[in-house]
């Protein structure tokens, strides 16, 4: 399928079609998993179709990073072993000792363990900042600033920052703009159309979508960045294998209206836990007191899936509601057609305690599912007591 035939497609129909023709071989409409390490050569150097080691390329990951692609309308998709996997390719493809990253206040627990703990090790500086705030932004670059990394929303505080009023900072400065569009995923919202450099995914999250498969990607807007990117991930070898590849793809299929059902539910519960005598605060963006709904509704489809609350009576209270819950499975992780819960004080956010990244004790996180609202609702009820 070319890029201009693409163009023309609808969401949806690029997500069951595009890296997903009929097998040439025996017509199967559902790319087969090639579980394959190697392949034969027509002569030394003669490669079939480009693939000499599965490392290197494999027919099964190419149909979903050239879906990727698609659906992020970038120029090159690339599939790896996790989420974080993707993030430290990026940040050693594109980041050399002495440079600086700035990341956002409430950045995911693994993303900021990963800049401070480990990409820190070889000399690159990092600060956090408010991302929603563009002046506090501006002041915190510094000259050898090399990447702006944002998620919007944020992982737990759902947070929204301004994409495309971000793309011009860092192109003021020299800077690349990351997105982690983790928690919208490019059904709700596209930040390469609205001027980032490279989306980053966790695909085990709303891609694959039911909670069977790690995986993560990049989507790169420039195919020069592309090739370097893909120049990493082959040298580093962290690369999706063939059936989680084929999971993916699967769960992609079905991403659209998957998420149409995750963000209705998700604003009847924000509605719900806004209006609870025992929740404090909510945070959800299609709450319209919410900081960023107006920027939320320029950039995004919808809001989401994902909801976070804090609770009357501090940590302890919140971890009770935590183990109290019973259709709202208690676990780390997000993004499945099952409803989780979880404190991101201990769990998902445990590595930010005592930095600048710290989440509030009293905070609660839910991943909202795809079950009978009104079920959702009553659980809640019972959990709060």
């Amino acid at each position: 399928m070319s890029e201009q035939s693409q163009q023309q497609l609808g969401f949806d129909t690029l997500a069951i079609h595009a890296g997903n023709g009929a097998d040439p071989r025996t017509g199967a409409v559902v790319p087969p998993i090639y579980q394959v390490s190697t392949y034969k050569q027509d002569g030394v150097g003669g490669l079939r179709g480009g693939y000499e080691y599965s490392r290197s390329a494999n027919p099964t990951r190419t149909a979903l990073e050239e879906n990727l692609a698609a659906l992020e309308a970038g120029r090159r998709g690339l599939a790896f072993a996790s989420g974080l996997a993707a993030e430290d390719a990026l940040l050693r493809t594109v980041c050399k000792p002495g440079d600086h990253v700035l990341l956002p206040g409430d950045a995911y627990g693994g993303t900021f363990r990963l800049v401070s703990k480990v990409v820190a090790g070889w000399g690159v500086e990092w600060d956090a900042v408010d991302m929603a705030d563009l002046d506090a932004v501006r002041a915190s670059i510094r000259p050898n600033t090399r990447v702006l990394w944002v998620e919007t929303p944020s992982n737990p505080l759902l947070g929204i920052a301004d994409i495309a009023a971000l793309a011009s900072v860092a192109r003021e400065s020299g800077a690349l703009l990351v997105v982690d569009n983790t928690f919208a995923s490019p059904y709700l919202q596209q930040p390469l159309v609205l001027g980032a450099d490279v989306v980053v995914h966790s695909t085990t999250k709303y891609m694959g979508g039911h909670s069977d498969v790690v995986g993560g990607g990049l989507v790169a807007a420039d195919p020069e960045l592309g090739e370097r990117l893909a120049f990493h991930q082959n040298a580093m070898g962290a690369v999706a294998g063939p059936f989680d590849s084929w999971l993916v793809l699967r769960g992609i299929k079905t991403l659209g209206v998957r998420m149409d059902r995750h963000c209705a539910n998700a604003e009847r519960i924000a509605h719900y836990l806004a209006e609870h005598p025992r929740v404090t605060a909510v945070h959800y963006p299609g709450l319209p007191e919410h900081p960023g709904h107006e920027v939320a509704v320029k950039q995004m489809r919808a809001f989401g899936g994902m909801v976070s609350f804090r609770v009357a009576g501090g940590e302890e209270a919140a971890v009770a509601v935590c183990d109290r819950a019973k259709l709202f499975t208690l676990g780390e992780s997000l993004g499945g057609v099952e409803s989780l819960i979880e404190h991101p004080g201990r769990m998902t956010h445990a590595s930010a305690a005592g930095s600048p990244l710290e989440v509030p004790a009293d905070l609660v996180r839910l991943s909202v599912g795809i079950e009978s609202v009104d079920d959702l609702l009553a659980d809640l009820t019972q959990a709060l007591g």
